[in-house]
């Protein structure tokens, strides 16, 4: 005793104790000012009792199989008998092996940090932070205090870990932390890291993947696997040893473990990735005018990025990506051909004007408009180069460009529209906006309307039919000029000149897609009358009331195309194409479900209906989609019709089957940029091939016979008496003596122009 006082009369002891004691008050003081929320308001246990973590709203296909997510913070909760042992015993053993010892913080591990890692400077000691103060990290965050902010935020960890461990049992916290713990790809929760990284549940883990993902808790973008393979897999193993070290795994199995290969099958729920991106964003945009109208229980509104909600669509997942797969086959090969037919003078290249046009659409180049800067100003600006990431087929690259130069390169590329829906509901099945949403945003399937050509002269002989005319009426498929429209002559692409005394019955004209016929079957009928059956097959947009709609210049979407063409093999009813079954709460209670809408009313009668079966089935067999069987040597019961617009703008193809209908449209966003040669541009060439190799992958699935192998109706007696005549009749003597010189005409005056 009288050492120790002798000890403190010494001047440097006193001044050793006084600092200790006022370092210990200042935290002592510091602590309490956090723990009476001097510096932010801490959670009760009474609040902590209700604890609500943000859910993404999953988005299911029809057989409920995950096609995407909507978050903030990409989290799917579970239940803890839904963890493997081993996940669990990977994490305690890693992350916090006194777990089941401590009520939330462990003195003993925070003294062995303090003196190994602080005074020893060893840094192999570990952090002490244990599972429930990681917890309430990722629960509450960490906010900026400056100088004093490690202290502070570490001291209002504490807290709330004691009260959570008070409100909690150790099951229950281990769930809290799994489920909202992050984990590499802004992932948070096991459930989507394991499906993100692996593509199976959780619940499905190996022993060697359950590792793996907490091994990236230490670090997550270090230890990313997706990144970092090898590493991951080194991390993967430490994580393994340290089971071994707490006695959660013998060495034997450890070792066999150690030496697998790390494999991931990685799914990205991004939404410029993954499967659907841009029926992911139509969905999106149509769940958030449908959620309006929904309240919860308290009257809040439903929270699509929070809420856990959970979606159900009418997509076909594996449909979707044999689709995507032939789109992406046949558009790499096209964009070669089309590139090289346009050569070192494509309008892309040479077309100044073109380009200069482009760019001030822009919205960077109105910004500098707008900021005042002068034409060679923005000029200037648009021609700084840096490092960009470029679309391109072979894989995308990265170069160091101007604005200017990445605006023509993406000028230069074709891109597509495709939708197959079942026609007797309008289940949307496959569905694809463009080549790639990451760079291309704009949607072809709900957002483009481009002249439909040749697509819609199915409608014309519909209602030529339905108004009486015989299938086996023959025109002639020589041109003539119509003097009440400007002298206009409608002619046929890519033929030699007509025989002026041969004339073709209508299965011929539209199987062959026969533009000058389509025209005198139009004038014949009436366009009035067109326009009342497009209607009444679902085209709600207004139409150009002139002879040309006859050859398709009509602009018109995929989804309402499809839905009118559904009628065709839907009981002569068109349907209105949907991608929404329904929407349930986290909970699994529905909030809303939604019905096909099918029209009410036939379109046209059943004969009419198949009458233009057979004309359309023609068109596959013999006409001008007759490659589908040549070439591709597709044995299915199709029917179908080819379109292309002028200039070789647009190419499409729309194929009928009983059970699916697929609408494909190529072409370039930039109207001013065509196909250079209509061997090129045609349907036949730009569009049916994306369906030929759709149909070939659907045909070697044999979940898909119900499609593949399906009949059309039989076609009544009376039909095929009326259609049992030769394709084409050829004048008599005398008709070819006086007939068929006047190549002028009038279209009928009530049709004509007010």
């Amino acid at each position: 005793m009288q050492k120790i006082l002798l000890l403190l009369k010494r001047k440097w002891v006193r001044w050793f104790l006084v600092g200790i004691a006022g370092i210990s008050f200042f935290f002592i003081g510091l602590y309490m000012l956090v723990y009476f929320g001097v510096f932010g308001k801490i959670p009760t246990k009474l609040e902590l009792s209700s604890l609500k973590q943000a859910e993404a709203t999953q988005l299911l296909d029809k057989d409920e199989k995950l096609i995407g997510k909507y978050y903030i913070y990409d989290r799917q909760p579970l239940t803890y008998n839904d963890f493997p042992q081993h996940l669990i015993d990977a994490l305690i053993a890693t992350e916090d092996a006194r777990f089941y010892e401590h009520k939330g913080v462990d003195n003993i591990s925070l003294l062995r940090v303090f003196f190994k890692n602080m005074i020893l400077q060893d840094k192999s000691s570990g952090g002490g932070s244990t599972i429930t103060l990681q917890l309430s990290k990722n629960l509450f965050g960490r906010k900026d205090y400056l100088v004093l902010g490690m202290f502070i935020n570490k001291f209002k960890e504490s807290i709330i870990a004691k009260r959570i461990e008070g409100v909690y049992s150790k099951k229950e916290i281990l769930v809290l932390y799994l489920n909202s713990v992050p984990f590499p790809d802004n992932t948070y929760g096991i459930e989507s890291a394991s499906q993100k990284f692996f593509n199976k549940s959780a619940s499905a883990l190996t022993l060697s993947e359950a590792a793996t993902l907490v091994g990236t808790l230490k670090a997550n973008n270090s230890y990313n696997p997706r990144l970092y393979l090898e590493r991951s897999k080194s991390r993967r193993n430490v994580v393994i040893n340290q089971m071994v070290k707490y006695n959660y795994l013998d060495q034997e199995t450890a070792q066999q473990i150690m030496q697998e290969d790390l494999k991931l099958d990685y799914q990205s729920f991004n939404h410029d990735l993954g499967i659907a991106p841009y029926f992911r964003v139509q969905v999106k945009k149509e769940l958030a005018a449908l959620l309006e109208g929904h309240k919860k229980e308290n009257g809040d509104p439903y929270d699509l990025y929070n809420d856990g909600l959970i979606v159900h669509t009418t997509l076909d997942y594996t449909m979707q990506t044999l689709a995507e797969e032939a789109m992406k086959e046949h558009l790499i090969d096209l964009q070669k051909a089309f590139e090289k037919s346009h050569g070192k003078n494509a309008p892309w290249i040479k077309n100044q004007a073109l380009v200069d046009k482009v760019i001030k659409e822009l919205p960077i180049y109105k910004s500098y408009k707008k900021a005042g800067l002068t034409d060679k100003e923005i000029e200037q600006k648009l021609l700084v180069k840096q490092d960009m990431e470029l679309f391109d087929w072979s894989g995308n690259i990265t170069k160091n460009v101007s604005l200017k130069d990445s605006l023509q390169h993406y000028l230069k590329f074709l891109n597509t529209g495709m939708i197959a829906i079942e026609p007797n509901s309008g289940a949307i099945r496959s569905y694809i906006g463009g080549i790639d949403y990451r760079y291309f945003k704009y949607d072809h399937v709900s957002q483009s309307e481009r002249q439909v050509g040749s697509t819609f002269k199915p409608f014309v002989f519909t209602t030529a039919i339905e108004n009486g005319m015989k299938p086996c009426t023959y025109f002639s498929p020589k041109a003539v000029t119509y003097t009440n429209y400007n002298g206009w002559t409608p002619t046929n692409s890519g033929k030699e000149e007509e025989d002026p005394f041969i004339n073709y019955n209508l299965e011929r004209a539209l199987s062959e897609s026969v533009n000058t016929i389509a025209v005198k079957v139009i004038n014949e009928v009436g366009i009035d009358n067109v326009l009342t059956l497009a209607k009444k097959t679902g085209i709600n947009k207004s139409l150009p009331n002139e002879p040309s709609l006859a050859l398709g210049v009509a602009e018109i979407g995929l989804k309402e195309l499809a839905g009118a063409y559904a009628s065709f093999v839907n009981n002569s009813k068109a349907v209105i194409p949907y991608c929404i079954t329904k929407i349930e709460d986290k909970n699994g209670n529905v909030i809303a479900s939604f019905e096909p809408k099918v029209a009410q009313t036939k379109a046209y009668s059943d004969y009419t209906r198949q009458v233009l079966l057979e004309m359309m089935k023609s068109t596959i067999n013999k006409g001008t989609a007759s490659r589908l069987r040549t070439m591709y040597q597709l044995k299915n019961e199709i029917a179908g019709k080819t379109g292309t617009t002028q200039d070789n703008k647009d190419g499409w193809f729309v194929g009928v089957t009983p059970n699916l209908v697929t609408v494909n449209w190529v072409g370039n966003d930039n109207y001013n940029i065509g196909f250079k040669t209509t061997a090129m541009g045609q349907g036949a060439n730009s569009a049916l091939p994306i369906f030929a190799k759709f149909y070939q992958k659907l045909n070697s699935d044999a979940n898909y016979n119900a499609i593949t192998k399906s009949h059309f109706e039989k076609p009544a007696s009376k039909v095929l008496e009326d259609l049992d005549c030769n394709p084409e009749k050829r004048d008599g003597f005398l008709k070819r003596l006086f007939g068929n010189k006047k190549t002028e005409r009038k279209f009928k005056q009530k049709n004509a122009p007010h």
